[in-house]
């Protein structure tokens, strides 16, 4: 089982990947058994342009193939879930995570998500937007959600989460894994009966 830590940021000085190392090594050292794969799969390393397709993905049964976007929707064709580590910029998510997920569609549907917010507020209300957004990918997203405040868990530059942070985290990833090994099976009965 694959699961994609996604990056939500590509500004310079981001403290986004950190919080991917963060979680992916708290996931590594969580989980009960060997056949999870966690990989951080940073948006900014796909260098995509702005979403200008005619139609969006939902609309039509094929993926997007063109050389630009390929990468992107191949890598998350590959996960079998997701954990979005989400800041929170204008009370929203930051546009280059909307733009990456406009180009998707079906690589995503049926398939698992947890959300790690972080931001002046927790990030909370980057992390609702974002249930809003995969919810009509047709994505389960889990409950717990571990919200990193800015005054609290970090200590610019540095991530500096507190125990309580740590242990919702561990308990998001609780909630994922089981989730995730779920809707494979959806996908695979789905599979089975077209």
């Amino acid at each position: 089982m694959k699961i994609g830590i996604i990056t939500g940021s590509i500004r310079e000085n981001r403290v986004n990947l950190d919080v991917a190392e963060w979680v992916k090594k708290l996931a590594i050292n969580r989980q009960d058994n060997d056949d999870v794969e966690y990989e951080i799969i940073d948006i900014k390393q796909f260098n995509l342009p702005v979403f200008a397709e005619p139609t969006s993905p939902a609309y039509t049964d094929e993926l997007i193939e063109k050389e630009k976007q390929l990468p992107w929707s191949q890598k998350m064709t590959d996960q079998d879930g997701y954990i979005f580590i989400a800041p929170e910029y204008n009370h929203g998510i930051p546009s280059a995570l909307k733009n990456a997920l406009d180009f998707l569609y079906h690589e995503l549907n049926d398939k698992a998500a947890g959300i790690v917010s972080y931001g002046s507020s927790g990030g909370v209300r980057s992390a609702e937007q974002l249930r809003s957004v995969l919810s009509e990918f047709q994505v389960a997203h889990v409950r717990t959600n571990p919200a990193l405040s800015i005054f609290y868990d970090f200590d610019y530059p540095n991530l500096n989460p507190s125990s309580a942070q740590k242990e919702a985290v561990e308990i998001m990833i609780d909630q994922l894994i089981p989730w995730t090994e779920a809707m494979i099976e959806v996908r695979n009965k789905k599979s089975a009966n077209s």
